[in-house]
């Protein structure tokens, strides 16, 4: 090995195992298949295709029952992007991934919730009944109505 290549190799460090850039035996992370694609896929496809279904059918007659059911296939669909897409779990990253999503999607709901209470409240208590003008009858000058 000639002077010039020992330098350059010297300042690379490899000490695996030894807290070097090598050492990435402890990190769990994503490690994905074709076939955890292909399942997240096809559940993808079938989450779509049975709430698109449901509407142009008209299988579900009570429009709030269908929100409520379109709405379960919707957060259905989100954990199934996020299992086999994105990849989250209780193993990445210690769990820290799945904590912070969790604190992320329950941070979000009480804001939304928030922001609709307040709405509604300030809509209900704000906006007093005012009873409806009747309209100014035109009358010519100087002619009084007995």
């Amino acid at each position: 090995m000639s002077a010039a290549q020992h330098t350059a190799h010297a300042g690379h460090d490899h000490h695996h195992g030894h807290g070097g850039h090598g050492d990435h035996h402890g990190d769990v992370g994503p490690h994905s298949s074709l076939r955890d694609y292909t399942i997240g896929f096809v559940l993808s496809v079938i989450l779509t295709a049975i709430p698109f279904w449901l509407v142009m059918a008209k299988v579900i007659a009570d429009r709030n029952t269908a929100v409520l059911v379109l709405g379960a296939f919707a957060v259905v669909q989100i954990l199934v992007h996020m299992v086999y897409f994105l990849h989250m779990n209780g193993k990445v990253e210690g769990g820290w991934t799945m904590l912070s999503t969790i604190f992320t999607v329950v941070f979000v709901a009480i804001a939304i919730a928030g922001t609709l209470w307040v709405m509604f409240h300030m809509n209900a208590n704000m906006m007093p009944e005012h009873p409806t003008p009747t309209p100014p009858t035109h009358e010519a000058p100087g002619h009084s109505t007995p």
